[in-house]
């Protein structure tokens, strides 16, 4: 394996590690040599058997662009895909986009790569694909290879959904270290996609909303409390299997899918000001865990399964209204998901109130079974649902990992 550089331009190369396997993450990784302390790695291998971007550790920075394609060529489509992988394999890796750079080529021809990552390193990148519903409708010929599970998510109770933050053909998720790094790898793919696919939505996000590895501490959502407590871990290899990757048997249309997930989407406003103004006791019975260490309110630490027999006084402990017990694997036939959120303050309203919220972000093995159920018993009786408006939506396949010298997605186009 090549040595990757550090420099996105190649004129600052040298220091770089070797690459090796991550072990659980399932993804190759690279270190530079400066950074051969406890910092960490600063580069993902693009290449293998999942896509980087799920199990990965969760990086801090996260942008998401929703695509509609804009050829109904299929040939094209397939091109953009090919060139979509080899610019992704290249960024993730510190280089530029293009195979000429940003200042290397002729002066008098647009650059092949933005320029705004000159100097920066790989910062954690990582570049993770999907496909809409919207994909399989009669442009492609790709109609009889939809899985079922992949359609446009439900209406759910109290969705104030604008469409057009919501859905979209092909999804790209970008997540680093720097929010630079992060917006550069959106830019280009949105650049090389010209004539081909036009951005239909993007988000971007802050400070991680969730763990994807018992290496991370558990963060805080806007409201101020821990979130992610129970999520899946990519060191679980087992629950993996279970409630993330697609299996052989879950779909005969998508042998194509085996091994990859379903990421689903949802733009959660929060109405920070009026839960500002409630009273600690109350914020803690609305989420069913406490705001300092994220214990339950049964009792016992953060991590302590909660006891939702357990009785306060004359009442349930941990109210029947608590998201904790709404959402809980106990109540939904022990489907868990893999959360993979972050903040968002996208400036104010004309009311002067902060635009801000959670991108809820899921991969999960399948929708019809760990994630709709979960959702809809939230959007019906969750306390928390006085305090959140989702206005954007969206459920994405995204498949498994590329070997070498293939496309990203290939097995659904042959």
């Amino acid at each position: 394996m090549s040595t990757p550089r550090i420099s996105r331009r190649g004129l600052l190369g040298g220091g770089a590690a070797a690459a090796g396997v991550a072990g659980a993450f399932a993804v190759g990784r690279t270190t530079a040599a400066a950074a051969a302390d406890a910092s960490g790695p600063t580069a993902y291998a693009f290449r293998g058997e999942h896509q980087a971007g799920i199990v990965t550790p969760a990086q801090d920075r996260l942008h998401l662009a929703a695509f509609d394609v804009t050829t109904d060529d299929r040939d094209e489509l397939v091109a953009l895909l090919r060139d979509w992988t080899e610019a992704a394999e290249r960024m993730t890796r510190a280089e530029p986009a293009g195979v000429v750079g940003p200042v290397e080529g002729d002066p008098l021809l647009p650059p092949d790569d933005t320029g705004e990552a000159i100097g920066l390193p790989a910062s954690g990148l990582t570049i993770t694909f999907g496909f809409g519903p919207s994909l399989f409708d009669d442009r492609f010929g790709l109609a009889d290879r939809r899985p079922a599970a992949l359609r446009t998510l439900p209406h759910f109770p109290a969705d104030a959904l604008d469409p057009a933050r919501s859905n979209g053909d092909l999804c790209v998720q970008a997540c680093a270290d720097d929010p630079q790094v992060a917006v550069h790898a959106v830019r280009n793919l949105a650049r090389i996609a010209f004539g081909r696919a036009a951005v239909r939505w993007s988000q971007l996000g802050f400070g991680r909303t969730s763990s994807t590895s018992t290496t991370q501490d558990t963060p805080r959502n806007l409201f101020g409390f821990k979130d992610g407590t129970a999520n899946v871990k990519a060191e679980e290899t087992a629950a993996l299997a279970e409630h993330v990757w697609v299996g052989p048997d879950d779909d005969p249309a998508a042998a194509w899918l085996v091994g990859g997930s379903y990421l689903c989407a949802r733009r959660i406003n929060m109405t920070i000001e009026v839960w500002d103004r409630q009273p600690l006791v109350d914020q803690e019975l609305f989420v069913g865990r406490t705001k300092g260490e994220g214990g339950p309110l049964s009792g016992g630490g953060e991590f302590d399964e909660p006891d939702f027999d357990a009785v306060t006084g004359t009442s349930p402990s941990v109210p029947v209204d608590a998201h904790v017990r709404l959402v809980h694997p106990d109540f939904h036939g022990g489907a868990r998901m893999l959360r993979r959120g972050y903040n968002f303050v996208d400036g104010s309203d004309d009311r002067g109130g902060l635009n801000a919220g959670l991108f809820f972000i899921a991969y999960v093995r399948d929708p019809d079974t760990h994630f709709i159920p979960i959702q809809n018993a939230m959007a019906r009786s969750d306390a928390l649902m006085e305090y959140l408006k989702t206005t954007g939506s969206a459920l994405f396949a995204v498949p498994p990992g590329t070997a070498d010298g293939e496309y990203v997605g290939e097995p659904l186009f042959t």
